[in-house]
């Protein structure tokens, strides 16, 4: 990070996944290697191995009206994003100064999936007036924004699995800016639409769920065979340093750096030599102004699919990263897709800020040895620096560094 730079802290966490709601309900979960699978059945009979969130009372937390005016996607962004700042301390900074940023792949899938019904059913005139503006990609984000009334900056990005953690690094990017002092950044997915799974059930992409329930998802083990179809959403609250110590915040870590790039290969499937994620990987330590062997801890991407998984180990090993600490929490919590960038960078934020690493859940027999992946969790008393992983269909990769000494003097 350029010295001239406004720096970025994290004084917030939010999370909603297959464990329930709590950032610290992820973190207890996936530092125990527990898994969140159950077995879903759709109206038609057809039933998915999946991971969903439990608790969600929408009704209870916006009000009736208004939660009727989000899709679930939305109603999981602004739980999170409420969380967060109360975890922030609610931070009264003013709400033209502070945003929202979250990710996803699918934005309002399930408004879709009630409209697409509805047409076919009913026809065109009993389709709801609500189906654009609640089926659009920004519609998590504006769902947050207009909840907690964050009246700055709304980015909405929407690139697949890597929507989450771009959707960090872009909100970072406007705080060192200058055009917000704060915002609520994450991702969020709500994808239990029999559409999405059969599509992703026809791509190859899912796994079968032969495994069992509680053992389908696997990264980096060798008996791998797809990732566990998930919702959920992860939530940070960002801030501009300077401005979180003088309010006496209590901050988790500092965002030291973000990359970006693309495959440009295949329409789903990675390059399979992890060139691209490891221009990613590259651009965010050079952002950062860290070097490899300075990463303690890697939260991989890695989805539990053969291809994927494959060519992050390639990436992570030409990034010069072989010696840090891997694991993918995704073992634990399935596949949340654009929610999964927000919901693994509070992993990766609670395992800098406990100094515990979580395992890979589920790995029975490594991809390979010589990678230093996790099989249960460690404790790790001098990890200080850590590095967080999204790539996502069309070949798009993220990558976040983030440094438990944001809070020291200096």
């Amino acid at each position: 990070m350029a010295g001239d730079e406004r720096r970025v802290v994290i004084t917030g966490l939010g999370a909603l996944s297959g464990f329930g709601s709590g950032a610290d309900v992820l973190w207890d979960a996936a530092r125990s290697g527990h898994s969140a699978e159950q077995s879903l059945a759709f109206d038609d009979g057809t039933e998915v191995v999946c991971a969903a969130v439990p608790d969600l009372d929408p009704d209870a937390l916006f009000g009736r009206r208004d939660a009727r005016r989000m899709d679930r996607a939305g109603q999981l962004a602004a739980a999170a994003a409420e969380e967060a700042l109360r975890d922030a301390g609610s931070p009264t900074i003013p709400s033209e100064r502070i945003g929202a940023a979250f990710g996803t792949a699918h934005g309002g899938a399930a408004t879709l999936d009630a409209a697409y019904s509805a047409l076919l059913e009913r026809g065109a005139d009993r389709v709801s007036a609500l189906t654009v503006p609640l089926g659009l990609a920004n519609s998590p984000a504006t769902a947050a924004a207009r909840t907690h009334q964050l009246r700055g900056p709304v980015i909405a990005p929407a690139s697949a699995c890597a929507a989450g953690a771009d959707a960090i690094g872009l909100a970072a990017m406007h705080i060192r800016a200058g055009s917000a002092d704060a915002m609520v950044a994450g991702g969020a997915e709500a994808p239990l639409s029999p559409v999405l799974v059969a599509g992703y059930r026809r791509s190859g992409a899912l796994t079968p769920g032969t495994l069992g329930v509680g053992a389908c998802s696997r990264p980096f083990d060798s008996a791998r065979d797809g990732f566990v179809i998930a919702e959920g959403a992860g939530a940070v609250v960002l801030e501009e340093r300077e401005l979180a110590l003088a309010r006496g915040a209590r901050i988790y870590c500092e965002l030291l750096g973000y990359g970006a790039s693309c495959d440009a290969n295949h329409l789903t499937d990675p390059e399979p030599s992890g060139a691209g994620p490891a221009r990613a990987i590259a651009a965010a330590l050079a952002n950062a102004g860290v070097e490899a062997g300075e990463i303690g801890y890697v939260n991989a991407h890695a989805t539990s699919t053969p291809a994927g998984d494959a060519a992050e180990l390639m990436a992570l090993e030409r990034s010069g990263l072989a010696g840090a600490a891997i694991s993918s929490t995704k073992g634990s919590t399935g596949h949340a897709l654009g929610g999964a960038g927000g919901l693994e960078t509070v992993v990766t934020v609670c395992a800098l800020r406990d100094r515990q690493l979580p395992p890979n859940a589920n790995l029975a027999e490594p991809e390979t040895l010589e990678l230093r992946l996790l099989d249960e969790a460690q404790a790790a008393p001098e990890l200080d620096i850590a590095l967080t992983t999204s790539f996502g269909f069309g070949g798009q990769n993220a990558c976040l560094v983030l440094s438990s000494r944001g809070g020291d003097p200096g």
